[in-house]
């Protein structure tokens, strides 16, 4: 399947799954009485797939692999931010787990994705190869 626009990315796509649960979860009661906190979190999960597109849409393979470690960052970020959600017993433990394994597959892919990025000789439509 060629990449065409950032929604073909696999990751994005995981990414917007991982910040649409988030959403979710951060809803019900007692989590959505915690403005900053669940702010906090969906901010963090938002940034995730925010970053990939944005990286993608600079055109370039250094910007986009620079927005990719952002991307990486939010993520555990965001996964910090889901142990918490536990310990306040905002989240089940089931939840909990299915949102951290989530997050670590991403991460994984998204750091395959950074050294698949600096490793190819194609740089992007911004530097085509001459």
């Amino acid at each position: 399947m060629k990449i065409e626009r950032f929604e073909d990315l696999e990751i994005w796509q995981q990414a917007r799954v991982i910040a649409r649960q988030v959403f979710e979860i951060s809803q019900n009661l007692p989590f959505s009485k915690d403005n900053k906190f669940k702010d906090q979190i969906r901010d963090s999960s938002g940034s995730i797939m925010d970053n990939i597109a944005e990286g993608f849409g600079r055109g370039g393979n250094k910007e986009f692999v620079q927005f990719l470690s952002i991307a990486k960052g939010s993520n555990d970020e965001t996964r910090s931010q889901v142990y918490r959600a536990f310990d306040y017993q905002y989240i089940d433990e089931a939840t909990k787990n299915e949102l951290v394994e989530k997050s670590v597959q991403l991460s994984k892919k998204i750091s395959s994705f950074i050294q698949y990025l600096k490793k190819s000789t194609y740089r992007g439509p911004k530097f085509p190869i001459q």
